[in-house]
Formats: structure tokens, C-alpha cells, sequence
């Protein structure tokens, strides 16, 4: 087939959701896009194993420019490249946001995108299995299974002590509206494997008829008839033209989708003109509004073989995969708190992620040494970046400049200090302290704010949820808008993490499937105008 009424563009969290939902129609045919490969990796499956698949044909693999404020660094970014897309590489943390998150989206773009018109579409993917949720704050039936943590280390235990010995309360529900406390993590597992977007949605929908998955598969440009999307040019194992009868929808992310707009001659006429594209809509916001959570590991050194190092022995390798169980299961950041850097703020602006492990250089290098680790996570920052076009490129993303502009706020690195402070208040707590016997690099113990500054700068990591780039809204400069359509064209429709207007309050999986829950309703009721 080279016909369908929908072409999506990217098999990640919001284009597995969208192939789902939109082929339940059987009047409809639906082709879903892929440029990377089958989700068969067996680290795919172990939740402890997530770090292997970075820098693997799974992974995008991209790097950033240079970031002056992190002392020249280029920083690795890794972003799902199979079917599943992120959601089958990250750490399954499902963490929908604060409430404020929502209502600010709602300031940018209307009412139906507040807190209260939104939870329903969390509530829509959720299948909780845990022992508490009961349909009230988690849904009972989704397609996503939500777990908590399977086998927890009991030093995540002294964590969740530490913190309330802090003053933070102990949350029953991580995911109320309102998070500020400390909570075990809900992972997306399901009896100790990961359960991805691809196996929640696509899996099940991909029998259907009128749907066909695409993989391997690149899409070069968008194709248009004026200025009506009319269908995508592909390289790879799929036709060389699809046609879209309806619509295009890209859901390639925060760093796909504002290429492919650029590529196909939507974007800032002054950039394009340099690129040598023609214009087929000025949009100067295309590929701005960059967001992303910058993370500073706090990290020391374990006195006893306690932690989640040298977990991958043999014994451990057949207990997960006879019966799914033991530390394997681990999603290594097994708890959270979400804190606030001022008391006087209406919401947490950071997250303290406990690893009963060192996770330091996003895990590449296995540890060998036993040690714990808090990320400190800016959740709200000031600073934002660009993505743009780039004539030289790399073979795995070719035209893709990536500026997240890291603390180019001034008010970003205080309030990540203001977190490390935190963390090192929580290890030396009566519950922590005896399981900790001094700093391991690349943090440097405690220091004084300008030492500490200077370890920010040379050792702070994304945490992996750019968002931002299409950027929705009610006002003309936005992208997208209400209803995610790009302005500018007919036929073409932007779904997932790159139309937020603001990053949320927490991690990006469960809001971009939330959002593609929502974007397939949308679609279908103007399909029915």
C-alpha cells in the first residue's frame, strides 16, 4: 500500500498511541512510520539493563553544540530509534507532572488543556497493578500497565526514611495533582518487564488490517499540494512516496518533528533561506522554545556489596528470566522527591531521584564500585534552547543542530545548588549516613557554592525530556495550535512532546501519551466537522 486516510510519522510513546487509536476505526487505513528497526533487543525487556541500549542502533545517539555554561561540553542525547521510541529505552518512570503544569499549558492554549479536562486522558492509558491506585488518582483498564517497583533495595527504603525525617511527607499516590513529597517510583512494567508504548498500543493494534507498521523506513520530507500535506518521501524498506488522504500527523519528537517541518520548507524564512529551502510557511518559532531537565548526580561511595553494581551475575540473569523477579527488575531510580528550592514557591521546581547504584555518564560504563546516588533534577528551568538546521550533520541525524542553551538563565545553576544541598542534607541523615563513606567523582563532597558551581558545569547531564519545539498555543506565533494543527498548511498536525508549551513538573512519557490520547480524539471529531 502507498494509499491511507492517516500517515504518522515516528513509532514512539505518542505514535503508537495515535496507530492505535486512530485504526479502531475499520473505515480508516492508518500507515505508522519508523525509521528504526523492531523493539527485539533482549535489554529491551530487563528493566536494569536499559543503559546498554544507548549508543546502539536503538538510540538516536545525538549530541548536542557546544554549551558555553557547561564549560564547552557537547552532551550526549540519546532518543529511542525502534518501535516504542523512547518509552523502549528509558527508565520507565511514570510521572504524569504537578497540576500547575497543566493549567500553564491551559494559559498557552486554552482550557481544554488544564489539569482537571486532562487527567482523564492519564486515566484513558493506565492499567495500574499495583496495590493501591483503586481507579481513583491511577486508571484501571488502559492499555499502559503502571506498576510499582517490583523488588526494591531496602536502601531505597533509608531514603524514603531519610526524606521524611526531612520533613517530606510520604505520598500514597506519587501521581495526584499535587506531587511535592517523596513516593516510590511507578514504573511501566509488567510482572518485572518493561511494557513499553509499542507493547501496550501497537502490539495488539498492529493485527488490524487497515494498519500498517512501517519500519526501517525514513521520511526525508512532507510532501504538499499547495499548501495541503498530501503524503510523506521516504528512503529505506517502505515506498518511496506515501499519500495521506486525510491527514499527516508527526510524532517524530522534540528534535524529528521540528526537522522534518524545516526540511519541508516550514520555519524562520531567514534560516531556511540559509539552508537554501523555500519557503512554504514562514513559522519563526519552528525549532525554538527548546526545553529539556538538566540533572547533577550526587553520588558517594557504598562501604558494603549492597547496591545494584555487579547485579548482572548469573544467578541473577536466570532468577529475571525464569521468574522476573530480584534486582534485574530494578529501574534503578527506584524513588523520587519532588522538593522546592524556596519555600515560598507554589510548586516543587526540583526532583531528587534515589539509585541504590552510581549512575554516573548515563550509565555507558558498568560500575565496579558499590556507591548511591540522588539526581538532582531542575524541573522548571528559565533557560531554553533552539533546534536548527544543519548542513553538516552527522550520518545518524543529518541537518539537526542541537542548542539546548543550558543555564543561559542566571537563576538555574542557585537553584540546582539549592538541590545539591538537599541531597547532601538526605546523606548524612541518620537513615543514609551508615550506608555512605565519602564523595565519588565526579562530585567532589561537600565544597563550597562556587566549587560545587564548577562540578555542575563539568559534569551536569540531560535528563531526557526535550520538549518544546512546536510549541501549541492560541497566539499566531505558536506552531501548532489548540487542536495541534500547523498553522500555516492544511492536512498536517504536530502530536507529541515538542507542542508543549512548557516542560512539565516530572518525566515526559506519561504526558506525550496523555497528549496523543487526547490529539486521536481531536482527530477524530474533525474528521466527523
Amino acid at each position: 500500500m502507498s494509499e491511507y486516510d492517516y500517515i504518522v510519522v515516528g513509532a514512539g510513546s505518542a505514535g503508537c498511541v495515535l496507530a492505535a487509536r486512530l485504526s479502531e476505526d475499520p473505515t480508516v487505513r492508518v500507515a505508522l512510520i519508523e525509521s528504526g528497526g523492531p523493539d527485539r533487543g533482549t535489554e529491551i525487556r530487563i528493566p536494569a539493563a536499559f543503559p546498554k541500549l544507548f549508543k546502539t542502533a536503538y538510540d538516536w545517539d545525538f549530541t548536542t553544540a557546544e554549551q558555553p555554561a557547561l564549560g564547552g561540553r557537547e552532551l550526549f542525547w540519546p532518543r529511542g530509534h525502534t518501535l516504542g521510541g523512547s518509552s523502549s529505552v528509558n527508565a520507565m518512570m511514570w510521572v504524569r507532572g504537578h497540576r500547575d503544569d497543566y493549567d500553564a499549558w491551559a494559559r498557552a492554549a486554552g482550557a481544554e488543556w488544564g489539569h482537571e479536562a486532562f487527567v482523564p486522558y492519564f486515566r484513558r492509558a493506565e492499567h495500574w497493578t499495583g496495590p493501591t491506585g483503586h481507579g481513583t488518582v491511577y486508571g484501571t483498564e488502559g492499555p499502559l500497565f503502571v506498576s510499582p517497583p517490583r523488588a526494591p533495595s531496602d536502601l531505597t527504603g533509608h531514603f524514603l526514611d531519610a526524606c521524611q525525617d526531612d520533613g517530606l511527607p510520604l505520598l500514597p499516590e506519587l501521581n495526584a495533582p499535587d506531587h511535592s513529597g517523596v513516593a516510590m517510583t511507578p514504573v511501566n512494567q509488567r510482572r518485572g518487564r518493561r511494557w513499553s508504548a509499542a507493547d501496550g498500543y501497537l502490539k495488539p493494534a498492529a493485527r488490524r488490517p487497515n494498519l500498517d507498521v512501517l519500519t526501517g523506513t525514513r521520511v526525508t520530507a512532507l510532501a504538499f499540494d499547495g499548501t495541503r500535506a498530501v503524503g510523506v518521501r521516504t528512503t529505506g524498506a517502505g515506498p518511496a512516496t506515501l499519500t495521506a488522504r486525510r491527514e499527516v500527523l508527526l510524532s517524530a519528537g522534540a528534535v524529528g518533528s521540528p526537522h522534518l517541518l524545516m526540511r519541508s520548507g516550514i520555519g524562520d524564512p531567514e534560516d531556511l533561506g540559509r539552508a537554501g529551502i523555500e519557503v512554504l510557511a514562514a513559522s519563526p518559532d519552528v525549532g525554538r522554545n527548546l526545553q529539556d531537565h538538566l540533572s547533577y548526580a550526587v553520588t558517594l561511595h557504598c562501604p558494603r556489596p549492597v547496591t545494584l553494581t555487579g547485579a548482572d551475575t548469573p544467578a541473577n540473569i536466570a532468577r529475571y528470566l525464569l521468574a522476573r523477579r530480584g534486582p534485574l527488575t530494578s529501574n534503578l531510580a527506584e524513588a523520587v522527591a519532588f522538593v522546592r528550592s524556596d519555600p515560598a514557591l507554589a510548586a516543587p521546581d526540583l526532583e531528587l531521584i534515589f539509585a541504590p547504584a552510581p549512575f554516573i555518564e548515563h550509565g555507558l560504563t558498568a560500575p565496579t564500585e558499590h556507591g548511591l546516588t540522588i539526581g538532582v533534577v531542575l524541573l522548571q528551568p528559565g533557560s531554553s534552547g533552539r533546534i536548527t538546521l544543519d548542513p553538516d550533520g552527522g550520518d545518524r541525524g543529518p541537518g539537526i543542530r542541537i542548542d539546548p542553551g543550558y543555564l543561559t538563565d542566571p537563576a538555574d545553576l542557585p537553584r540546582l545548588i539549592a538541590g545539591v544541598r538537599r541531597a547532601e542534607t538526605l546523606f548524612a541523615s541518620g537513615a543514609l549516613a551508615p550506608h555512605t563513606s565519602g564523595p565519588m567523582a565526579p562530585y567532589p563532597g561537600p565544597v563550597d557554592d562556587d566549587r560545587l558551581a564548577e562540578s555542575i558545569r563539568e559534569a551536569a547531564q540531560t535528563l531526557y525530556h526535550p520538549v518544546g519545539t512546536c510549541r501549541m498555543g492560541e497566539d499566531d506565533a505558536a506552531v501548532t495550535d489548540p487542536r495541534l494543527r500547523v498553522r500555516g498548511v492544511d492536512g498536517l498536525r504536530v502530536v507529541d512532546a515538542s507542542v508543549m508549551p512548557r516542560i512539565t513538573r516530572g518525566h515526559t512519557h506519561a504526558p506525550t501519551v496523555a497528549l496523543a490520547e487526547k490529539a486521536a480524539e481531536l482527530i477524530r471529531q474533525d474528521a466527523r466537522a
